[in-house]
């Protein structure tokens, strides 16, 4: 307990000391996030074909944005969703930057990512479920959004970690899968490969 009250300590004098936009960009990454993310294994699990449209819901950093962005290849497109201005500049600076002309950058809004409507092949979202107000209400919404097969792939924290525990930044396997399955979605799977993430994916229920 000790222990995590130092990290939680050090945490926000961090926040203070270089600001809130930096410490967004990192904050569930620590120092490791490549060996607990597995992020090709979580690439090769969504198995996105060249020239998919995929929304990256909750963008942040770009952590899984570009990646994607390699995924969907030249002919495909990737729309980095968030609802912090300093993240969607910090992305669009990337973007051009690095070259990555398959990526679109919206700042979107609370009730509404204001993609494209019947656009979307994959919606994805990295532990930014929680974060969302009304999400039934949000992911009704956001069907309209989907093309025919649209999927919606979520990785949430769960609670195993003193960040998540200590800020509620997570949500539990079954009040997502009720919440979707109200918005009108059906669960076609769940993996359970990455310790500190619910990872679920989701289609339009039938008719």
């Amino acid at each position: 307990m000790a222990g995590q009250r130092l990290a939680a300590a050090c945490f926000l004098a961090a926040l203070v000391a270089v600001g809130c936009s930096d410490i967004k960009r990192f904050a569930y990454a620590g120092f490791d996030r490549d060996s607990w993310q597995q992020p090709d294994r979580v690439l090769e699990t969504l198995e996105i074909p060249p020239g998919a449209r995929v929304a990256d819901l909750g963008a942040g950093g770009g952590y899984f944005t570009f990646r994607l962005a390699e995924a969907v290849g030249p002919g495909g497109r990737v729309y980095a969703v968030d609802v912090d201005e300093t993240m969607t500049d910090y992305l669009t600076a990337r973007a051009n930057d690095e070259d990555w002309d398959n990526v679109r950058v919206i700042l979107g809004e609370y009730e509404d990512p204001l993609l494209p409507d019947g656009a979307i092949d994959l919606l994805f979202t990295s532990n930014t479920y929680h974060h969302i107000q009304d999400r039934v209400a949000y992911f009704r919404r956001v069907r309209a959004d989907l093309a025919p097969g649209g999927r919606i792939a979520i990785l949430e924290l769960n609670d195993s970690g003193w960040f998540p525990r200590w800020f509620g930044h997570h949500t539990p396997l079954e009040t997502i899968t009720s919440e979707m399955t109200t918005a009108g979605y059906e669960l076609q799977g769940t993996f359970d490969f990455i310790d500190r993430q619910h990872f679920a994916i989701f289609g339009v229920s039938s008719p």
